[in-house]
């Protein structure tokens, strides 16, 4: 079995840390959260460091990220509505978390966290679960009308119908992304192994970029979508 060579996993491997390292023999190797760990730890880092040197004029980095973060604010109070932005910050984390994480695995040596279905699915989950908590808030117990349909006598059948699709929204959510970077992973690797000092592999990295991008994009568009329904009284 083919194992790839991580900065990360060798260093807490040599430290005694068998169980991150990729070696046949030495226990369990667990990449994505040891990747994950160190995404998180540039999201906190990066925060504290952008909140200490926020200005009345901001400068050019401020100017970017005010941007994206106004955008994206924007985009889901036009929405869900204003109601919606008390579920921002969990839009903004999980945007920021999965983008950074997608980025990671351009750089040689280092690992997508979302390249695991693990990593995907637990986000997947959180937005389900937080959508239906939503739900709940808005609606109380009247939002089981949401998974009854308009007809009465259809209820049974509307129930089975509406759950296994809400169901559904995990796996697309988690499959989708999982999919999408993993494919990513590999052809990179592979690409880096067979032309890597040839610069070969340039146009697919930028196109793993915009790849990256694009992922993070539709999980968090899928996942306002997701919880401006919940909002919504039932039809």
């Amino acid at each position: 079995m083919e194992h790839h060579y991580y900065y990360l996993n060798e260093i807490f491997g040599a430290l005694g840390f068998e169980l991150f390292s990729t070696y046949p023999g030495h226990g369990t190797t667990f990449t994505h959260v040891l990747h994950s760990w160190l995404v998180m730890v540039f999201l906190i880092i990066g925060a504290g460091l952008l909140v200490r040197g926020i200005k009345m004029v901001p400068g050019k980095g401020q100017n970017l990220l005010e941007l994206i973060i106004g955008g994206l604010e924007d985009f889901m109070v036009d929405v869900t509505g204003p109601e919606g932005r008390a579920f921002f910050p969990f839009i903004a984390t999980i945007f920021l978390y999965i983008f950074v994480s997608n980025l990671l695995g351009l750089v040689p040596g280092f690992f997508s966290p979302t390249a695991n279905i693990n990593t995907t699915l637990s986000m997947a989950l959180c937005t389900f679960v937080l959508t239906h908590v939503i739900g709940i808030k808005f609606h109380g117990i009247k939002y089981v009308k949401h998974f009854l349909g308009p007809v009465w006598a259809l209820a049974p059948l509307m129930l089975i119908i509406e759950l296994i699709g809400h169901f559904a929204r995990v796996m697309s959510l988690s499959i989708r992304l999982f999919g999408n970077i993993f494919g990513k992973e590999k052809v990179l690797g592979i690409l880096f192994a067979l032309a890597g000092f040839a610069l070969v592999p340039l146009p697919i990295l930028f196109l793993g970029i915009l790849v990256s991008l694009i992922q993070a994009i539709v999980f968090t568009l899928l996942s306002i979508v997701y919880f401006a329904g919940a909002m919504e009284e039932a039809h």
